[in-house]
């Protein structure tokens, strides 16, 4: 497939460099001398990696990262569509920001991400928002100087929300990433599934891979810096390449990511089942740097379901996977996620999702009650399910997979496990807090210089959703 007006040309992204200059100079002439800028982020790790660009951008600027809004000169919100209760949670959260800016007039409040690229969502921030001072959909996220420019010296609100050039990558911008040694990495955007309950593909636009040698070259800047952990983000990572004219994919990626020098693991997110080949498979059972943790999304353990969701894929291919997985990697860990109540959802279907719970033993799901997206295909079904019934299966369901982790945890007791240490529980301060190969949450007692490298924790104690142990040193 030909690759037209996808890569923003150098001299666009210069023409950006130039606004981030303009808006550093307004900032240099008013009597201020520290300007401090907030970003809140919904969502997904994409939006995460956005908002670390968004981050980086605000900082070339003149800007200081702040984590309290009620200092900030500028506040950013990065909303998320792919559930209802996220974007009310943004809502709920952008109104609470109308009193900072009353105390604060020269406050800047913009709004961007997924959500702001629905029509509706739209109108309602316009209609009810009047102190937002801006909306950008995703799209215009490489726009962002231009957009707060324009903002500063129009002083009138601004809508950049044309998703014309949806399908862009924008290569060469700043970013302000938040760990120093762990780190996301997009390695494609959008996605060309119409699953009919998701509004991804209609606020993110279509599939579109970033050059392979811009993304090993940034993996390889992130090695030389120290950084431990690196994920590779997508709304369908197996997609990649699939709009190359040459042959070269996702499994060919990781191969040429891991002969990058560096003592760090990879991650991936998210897969879809129709598209995870054997060729991935075997590539994650042969490279020691990426962790043997897989994320596959099942969704319903429903064949009817599945077509229904549009899917692709049925129960069969879905473990056929799995087998072939176990099979290369026995001690493998698979995640996925699953949806309660998809319109039409029987007893009969929903126990068939029960029944996969135990026939794939994950060990953890990340499991939602379905909610209604405008605009998608399940959202006119017929025969909705109702609230009460869907939150009687989701309690079931929780139930039951919170036995299988609690299980799968056990195994790991008496083990020694190598762990990147992430910081200070947030629960137990006297406690660090990691993680393993296999996603695993370790807590264990010491010192602070452990924080960023890899330690080897004893398992000592296991519980549903984390272990516990002992340094060894």
């Amino acid at each position: 497939m030909e690759r037209k007006n996808i890569v923003i040309s150098p001299e666009k992204i210069k023409e950006q460099y130039e606004y981030m200059d303009k808006v550093k100079a307004l900032l240099a002439d008013r009597m201020q001398e520290t300007h401090y800028a907030y970003v809140e982020t919904f969502g997904c790790q994409q939006n995460e990696a956005d908002s670390e660009r968004i981050m980086g951008m605000l900082v070339r600027m003149g800007y200081v990262q702040t984590y309290d809004p009620a200092l900030a000169d500028i506040i950013i919100v990065n909303t998320c569509a792919v559930r209802e209760h996220a974007e009310l949670r943004a809502l709920s959260i952008t109104g609470q920001f109308k009193h900072l800016k009353e105390k604060k007039k020269h406050l800047i409040i913009g709004v961007g991400g997924c959500m702001v690229s629905q029509e509706h969502r739209k109108e309602d921030i316009k209609n009810k928002y009047p102190y937002i001072n801006f909306l950008f959909g995703t799209s215009m996220n490489w726009r962002f100087p231009e957009i707060l420019y324009n903002c500063m010296i129009k002083q009138k609100r601004q809508y950049y929300l044309d998703c014309g050039d949806i399908g862009n990558i924008a290569e060469g911008l700043p970013v302000k990433r938040e760990s120093s040694f762990k780190a996301w990495v997009s390695i494609m955007y959008g996605c060309n599934n119409f699953c009919t309950y998701c509004v991804v593909p209609y606020v993110r636009g279509r599939e579109r891979s970033r050059d392979k040698n811009e993304v090993l070259a940034e993996i390889k800047e992130l090695s030389d810096s120290g950084c431990r952990e690196i994920t590779l983000l997508g709304q369908n990572v197996n997609s990649y390449g699939k709009d190359f004219e040459e042959s070269y994919d996702f499994a060919d990626l990781l191969d040429d990511i891991c002969k990058i020098e560096g003592n760090f693991i990879v991650r991936f997110m998210t897969s879809h089942p129709k598209d995870a080949s054997h060729k991935l498979i075997d590539t994650m059972a042969k490279n020691p740097k990426i962790a043997k943790a897989f994320h596959l999304p099942l969704q319903s353990g429903s064949d009817r379901i599945l077509s229904e969701m549009n899917r692709h894929y049925d129960r069969e291919t879905y473990l056929g996977l799995v087998n072939y997985m176990r099979e290369k990697m026995p001690d493998i860990a698979i995640t996925t996620d699953i949806i309660v109540g998809f319109p039409g959802e029987s007893e009969e279907d929903f126990e068939g999702t029960l029944d996969m719970l135990e026939k794939v033993g994950y060990d953890n799901i990340y499991s939602f009650i379905y909610s209604k997206r405008k605009g998608t295909k399940a959202a006119v079904m017929a025969s909705q399910i109702p609230e009460k019934v869907k939150k009687e299966r989701f309690a079931r369901m929780l139930e039951k997979q919170n036995a299988i982790s609690n299980g799968k945890n056990n195994i790991y007791l008496g083990t020694v496990q190598k762990v990147l240490v992430e910081g200070r529980s947030k629960t137990n301060p006297d406690k660090l807090t990691g993680r393993n190969e296999k996603n695993r949450l370790v807590h264990f007692t010491g010192d602070d210089s452990l924080i960023g490298n890899f330690a080897n924790i004893k398992i000592t104690e296991a519980e549903t959703f984390s272990l516990s142990g002992e340094l060894i040193k």
